[in-house]
This record gives C-alpha cells, sequence and structure tokens, in this order.
C-alpha cells in the first residue's frame, strides 16, 4: 500500500500561481511514475503531468508551459508549480502513484484530491 496525500490547493486569482504537494508514504519500489490528475465535475480525470523514478517528466497538453513537476526524494514529496492559473484550470487535482516490482505493474494508488479554484 502507498498512501498519498495532496495539499496546497486554495482559491487563487487569474493569472495566480500554487503549488501542489503529494506527499508519500514509504515504499520500496526502484521504478514507478508519480503523477498529477485533475478532474472537472462531470468529467473524467485527465493527466497533466508525471515524473518517474529517474526524474523524466512529461506534460500534457493542457497545462504545458504553465505547470512544472519535481520532487524532493528525502521528503518523498512530488510537487506541481501551477503558474498563470486560468479560471478554466479550477478542477480537483489528484496525484497517482504506479509501481514496477519485479517487472510487473501494480496498481494504481490515489490520493484524496485537492481543490483548485481560480477566481476573481
Amino acid at each position: 500500500q502507498v498512501h498519498l496525500v495532496e495539499s496546497g490547493g486554495g482559491l487563487v486569482q487569474p493569472g495566480g500561481s500554487l503549488r501542489l504537494s503529494c506527499a508519500a508514504s514509504e515504499f520500496t519500489h526502484n521504478a514507478y511514475i508519480i503523477s498529477w490528475y485533475r478532474q472537472f465535475p462531470g468529467q473524467e480525470r485527465e493527466l497533466v503531468a508525471t515524473i518517474s523514478a529517474g526524474d523524466t517528466t512529461n506534460y500534457a497538453d493542457s497545462m504545458k508551459g504553465r505547470v512544472t513537476i519535481s520532487r524532493d526524494k528525502a521528503k518523498n514529496t512530488v510537487y506541481l508549480q501551477m503558474n498563470s492559473l486560468k479560471p478554466e484550470d479550477t478542477a480537483m487535482y489528484y496525484c497517482k502513484f504506479v509501481g514496477l516490482r519485479l517487472g510487473i505493474r501494480g496498481p494504481d494508488y490515489w490520493g484524496q484530491g485537492t481543490q483548485v479554484t481560480v477566481s476573481s
């Protein structure tokens, strides 16, 4: 089991910034990917960004250029820095952990989400 706790969401004005955090419990996987997703009401979750165990990052087109994913290995925490936020970025933001052990993909672990609201 990997437990994830997101934080850092809140209300921000258009053009503002937020840094979301995803704190993970201890895990022993050598290979894994931690991702940020967002979900609009009534819609499925969509990918925002990913970071691998080897620090390879990928970004979805939806927020590319406005977000940066990073992590602090010592703290087992992944961050999502979001800049130039728009009202249409208002959503619940989730992080997800997927690990590989002996080449076998494990289950998806999700956090509880953190709400981001962009409004004046």
